[in-house]
């Protein structure tokens, strides 16, 4: 009997029927291996019929599991790649010299370096260069080859062109994208609907040429190079994305307001050479503009579909600022990225994430957390998406196989996971390291920033400040606050026309906007400028704008300026003592109150520290022996509300008399002397 072939379609019963052979059997155990289907187990029979082998079309597969699905989209991602060739195989770098180099790597959690010898060639010269750097094409040979320069991966070597740049910058900006790669991971454990990374980045010592020339080390990456935003709040808007704007936001919530990641750029969402802004601006380079640079980009930042998800609150603007914007809202409606719903939230701080919230706030610096009432649903972080950062060229190539994507992605998958624990227990960071104690190192690290994350509008900011108060886990009435002095220096921006052509006016709307939430959020600065301006005093910023009369609230004024005077102002101390002494600029609840003035000016007189911001004013308009004069005359007379006492008066005028002499002051202090004589006259006739 001769079975003839035919297609599916021919055969009534879609039945393809063909001889039994050996292959078919090695081909079945391979499948069950795997998880396939299993060979029938029928007794007593020796022999497998001819229709084993059938498949049938009307017949469903069982649905494929999401581990497998993933491992197939891993396999097809690696059999791509591997398509794509060599794009600097025309460049013929193997031609070139191989050298001796040390590669110097950074581990952001341990905050260790950490140095290695490896092989290299380099073009001689560059192929691009920048405002600072010059790149060149290089190859660096894995650690699991041998002389195999055809696998060897491509990178490109970074060099300032300035010869006079110390090389500690060097590792200053390997420091900086490690740092910054690490928020991209703590990033994408809150699952946005794209994840980010940043450029694995390296310092090359060039051991075998003279002087050992430093070079920043990076993978070459092909695509389309886009900038997103920048380090002085620029943003794209003929490239308006979301994800590079929300990872932004992200970082500067999520760090307490302590940093922020800006200068977005790169291919897709793989980033390179990004910056980042701290609240102290002394770190990071030239390039860190401190709370000046987060002002600049929450200014140009409008909250996105991704922040909602997230649960990252908006900064605040001023109602002509959002206006402004209103293009800005309208390009990002029309991006692409689309939310999934199962972002995990940014949440604060609150119920038994700690022990108790006293230990809490002693924990970290008064900017440096936030607790807050916040009803919303609460999502723990459970898992960690991402293990530490590695080379990807220090595994070995992985072979071609003729196999099906699904029958060979589980191998493909164990091999890099074999590789990767190979890492992990020859780790350059010692040999005592692991994936598990590396887990933990990410786990502290999210629970970290989880302690120290802290919205980013005004009415958080005013809620975490007094519950300090209430724990009285800080005595300062000013000063601290991260956020605040943001709005003061957008206030001081928009003073020097930074948001404006050149011939037009600021928007003295928006800058009024941004000193009072800095003056809410508890900074000195802005605190006196806004009691100055309801009160019609002269003022250092803002000084060309002046309150309506309907609009100056003298209470407002008085209670800022009392404020300002608890933080150790010594003008505004000043202004307080002479307001309840003469009843000047008094609101219409407070009355001429001498004790009070007496008190303020003793205040003054004997403050000769910082103030809460640490500033300290050396200068008065009044000398101290002229308010020594004034509170000793108070006592010599005595009413409204201080009890006279002419003891204490001649005590004050004869400290004044001295004061003045050594002021050079002869006649006042003589004045001063007979003063204190009658003073004291006055106690014996008592």
């Amino acid at each position: 009997m001769v079975l003839v072939e035919r297609s599916m379609s021919e055969c009534s019963d879609d039945i393809d029927i063909r001889p039994l052979e050996l292959a078919d059997l090695q081909r079945r155990l391979s499948e069950s291996e795997d998880g396939g289907h299993m060979l029938p187990n029928e007794s007593g029979n020796r022999f497998f019929s001819a229709v084993f082998g059938m498949v049938s079309k009307k017949k469903k597969d069982r649905p494929l599991r999401k581990e497998v699905l993933a491992k197939m989209r891993w396999k097809n991602a690696i059999m791509k790649a591997r398509n794509l060739g060599d794009p600097w195989e025309k460049f013929h770098l193997d031609t070139y010299k191989t050298e001796r180099a040390k590669r110097h790597r950074y581990n952001a959690k341990r905050q260790r370096w950490v140095v290695d010898e490896v092989a290299v060639k380099m073009e001689e010269q560059p192929f691009n260069h920048g405002a600072m750097r010059e790149c060149y094409r290089l190859k660096k040979l894995s650690n699991f080859q041998k002389d195999d320069w055809v696998r060897a991966h491509n990178y490109v070597g970074k060099r300032y062109m300035d010869e006079d740049t110390p090389r500690s910058t060097y590792f200053e900006d390997v420091r900086l994208q490690m740092d910054a790669k690490l928020w991209g991971e703590e990033f994408n454990r809150h699952n946005p609907p794209k994840k980010v990374d940043i450029f694995q980045m390296a310092v090359l010592e060039m051991i075998d040429r003279e002087g050992s020339p430093l070079y920043h080390l990076e993978h070459f990456i092909e695509g389309n190079y886009v900038k997103y935003n920048s380090n002085s709040g620029f943003v794209k808007s003929d490239a308006i994305r979301m994800t590079p704007q929300a990872f932004s936001h992200f970082t500067f919530e999520r760090s307490g307001h302590s940093m922020i990641v800006v200068d977005i750029q790169g291919v897709g969402d793989l980033y390179t050479d990004p910056q980042i802004h701290t609240s102290r601006g002394d770190d990071y380079g030239d390039g860190n503009l401190g709370t000046r640079g987060m002002a600049l980009f929450l200014h140009s930042h409008r909250c996105n579909s991704i922040c909602q998800s997230l649960c990252l609150t908006p900064f605040d603007l001023a109602p002509s600022e959002l206006e402004a914007s209103k293009k800005v809202a309208d390009l990002l409606a029309s991006a692409k990225t689309i939310v999934r719903g199962t972002e995990e939230m940014v949440v604060t701080p609150i119920g038994d994430e700690t022990k108790s919230i006293q230990e809490y706030l002693r924990t970290r610096s008064l900017s440096s957390g936030y607790a807050s009432g916040d009803d919303k649903p609460r999502i723990k972080l459970t898992s960690i998406s991402s293990v530490e950062s590695y080379e990807s060229d220090d595994y070995p190539m992985l072979s071609e196989s003729e196999d099906s994507a699904i029958n060979s992605a589980k191998r493909d998958m164990d091999m890099v996971e074999r590789g990767r624990q190979r890492y992990d227990s020859m780790s350059d960071f010692g040999s005592e390291s692991s994936t598990a104690s590396k887990e933990n190192e990410l786990f502290n690290f999210k629970d970290m920033v989880q302690k120290r994350s802290r919205p980013s509008h005004v009415l958080g900011e005013i809620e975490h400040r007094k519950m300090l108060e209430e724990l009285e886990e800080t005595k300062s009435k000013t000063g601290g606050s991260i956020l605040g002095q943001i709005h003061l220096d957008l206030a001081k921006y928009h003073e020097l026309n930074r948001f404006v052509e050149e011939s037009e006016t600021y928007d003295h709307e928006a800058a009024l906007y941004h000193l009072n939430q800095s003056a809410k959020c508890g900074i000195l600065e802005a605190i006196i400028t806004v009691a100055y301006l309801h009160m019609g005093l002269p003022h250092n910023i803002l000084p060309d704008i002046e309150l309506d009369e309907d609009e100056k609230d003298m209470d407002v004024g008085f209670n800022y300026l009392l404020q300002a005077a608890e933080a150790n102002d010594r003008g505004a101390m000043l202004h307080i003592a002479k307001m309840y002494d003469t009843g000047y600029g008094l609101p219409e609840y407070r009355t001429v109150d001498w004790k009070q003035a007496v008190f303020w000016y003793e205040r003054a007189i004997n403050t000769n520290t910082e103030d809460e911001e640490g500033n300290f004013d050396a200068t008065m308009d009044d000398p101290q022996y002229q308010l020594i004069s004034r509170v000793a005359t108070m006592y010599w007379q005595g009413g409204n509300g201080l009890e006279k006492d002419p003891n204490k008066a001649g005590e004050q005028f004869s400290w004044a008399a001295e004061l003045a002499t050594e002021a050079m002051k002869g006649k006042l202090a003589s004045k001063y002397y007979m003063q204190a004589e009658e003073a004291w006259a006055e106690c014996e006739e008592e």
